[in-house]
């Protein structure tokens, strides 16, 4: 069985045949499952550049100032620890997730559709995989 019908098996499974849409009821549902699932510490980093990069990680802005920015502001270069859900769920964003970053413990609050495990082959990184896949396609 390819790997996108097991994701939607994995999904299902999750919040039910009839649940599928993102809605802020099956937010919940995938949070509430993400918190008892995930194993911790859940270290993380960005899938692609948060919004803030975008005109940098494109070159089309200053680089020094770049690199100045990323030690206030979250990046996706950055490795983050997963601390807790936050209550407040935003049916645009989705699940948000209180983080620290490894190398100075600044704490963010970020969007968790766009964080994926470092390690690539744990349980973490598919679950991960999974809640991304659905925010976007469901």
């Amino acid at each position: 069985m390819d790997e996108p019908i097991k994701q939607k098996q994995r999904i299902t499974e999750i919040l039910g045949a009839d649940n599928l849409t993102v809605t802020l009821e099956s937010l919940t549902l995938y949070r509430d499952y993400l918190r008892k699932n995930l194993d911790t510490p859940c270290i993380m980093t960005g899938i692609e550049g948060f919004s803030w990069e975008e005109k940098y990680v494109f070159g089309y802005d200053d680089k020094t100032e770049y690199e100045a920015l990323k030690k206030k502001q979250p990046s996706y270069t950055d490795t983050y620890e997963l601390k807790r859900f936050e209550d407040l769920i935003d049916e645009n964003t989705g699940i948000l997730v209180k983080v620290k970053r490894v190398n100075d413990n600044q704490r963010f609050i970020l969007d968790l559709a766009s964080l994926k495990a470092v390690d690539e082959t744990s349980k973490n990184y598919m679950l991960l995989d999974g809640y991304s896949v659905w925010l976007v396609n469901y």
